[in-house]
């Protein structure tokens, strides 16, 4: 049996009487993207600063390769936090040089570079990158030990479409050269597209867990209808027969039988001028069981 690259059992962190953490539990095997989900206040950036070793917990375990955390951690292991200060008039080749030098383990610098797709701003200074070039250069710190494990927090948040999908084009080669990734992230789409295994955590422990066609089947079936919010002039009658949700972006309707639903919108004068029907997805899923939406 193959030794997982981490295992965090039972993880608990207090902060005075807030439980933050409450009893989490998972595995995850080598090569592999796990993702981890919650909305703001969840306690995932704490679960994922305490494996990282920021945080102390409060009780629990974290074994990396079969054993407690030591100095191989610390070599092997590669981080990528949400928000990182850069010296801005250093260049981004003289920054990636210095990380480098950081470690006895050390990835090619042209490795690197290409990984990365640093090429055109390796002589500009810090301040003059954009927002996704700086991400990538991020993102190329977090590989230059070479890493087995690699932490993203939160790697495209404040990007572009454009940029975010670059990022995920490359994090998708990351992964595919056989390195274990943990990835926390606000965009369902970003967990759908790179992530082997997701888990969704709320008020401090793990609700659901497992791979993005095995939480749909288990908790997510049907179709959803979407309506413009002011769609219906009455109220929807207490005996609808279907599961929906109002919010500011429209109403919501969870069907097995669209062609049923749509007869009885009609049926209620429902204007259908800015209808959407589309299969549940996983930021249905996410809603449902949270009660919230994934990015506030």
């Amino acid at each position: 049996m193959t030794t997982p690259v981490l295992e965090v059992r039972s993880l608990v962190k207090n902060f005075g009487a807030v439980e933050a953490v409450r009893g989490i539990d998972f595995t995850i095997p080598a090569g592999i993207c796990f993702g981890l989900l919650g909305p703001n206040g969840a306690g995932k950036t704490t679960t994922i600063e305490m494996i990282e070793g920021i945080l102390t917990p409060t009780s629990g375990e974290i074994l990396y390769k079969g054993r407690p955390r030591g100095r191989a951690f610390r070599e092997e292991v590669g981080i990528q936090l949400q928000s990182t200060e850069l010296l801005l008039l250093q260049t981004v080749l003289e920054t990636l040089e210095v990380f480098r030098n950081l470690y006895h383990r050390r990835a090619p610098l042209d490795a690197l570079i290409r990984i990365c797709q640093l090429q055109d701003i390796l002589d500009k200074d810090n301040a003059k990158i954009s927002g996704g070039q700086k991400q990538r250069l991020l993102l190329a710190m977090a590989l230059a030990n070479d890493p087995d494990l690699i932490f993203l927090d939160e790697p495209t948040t404040g990007l572009d479409p454009q940029a975010r999908r670059h990022l995920w084009d490359i994090v998708g080669g990351i992964k595919r050269s056989g390195k274990t990734l943990v990835l926390t992230t606000h965009y369902m789409e970003e967990a759908e597209i790179l992530c082997d295994i997701i888990a969704i955590v709320d008020a401090g422990r793990i609700i659901a867990m497992g791979t993005p066609q095995e939480l749909l089947e288990i908790y997510g079936e049907g179709t959803v209808i979407t309506l413009a919010a002011d769609a219906l002039k009455d109220r929807i009658p207490d005996d609808f027969p279907w599961t929906f949700r109002r919010s500011e972006a429209g109403i919501a309707i969870r069907t097995r039988y669209p062609g049923e639903t749509l007869k009885a919108l009609v049926a209620m004068g429902a204007d259908m001028n800015r209808l959407l029907v589309r299969a549940y997805n996983l930021e249905d899923l996410f809603i449902e069981l949270t009660g919230r939406e994934l990015r506030p």
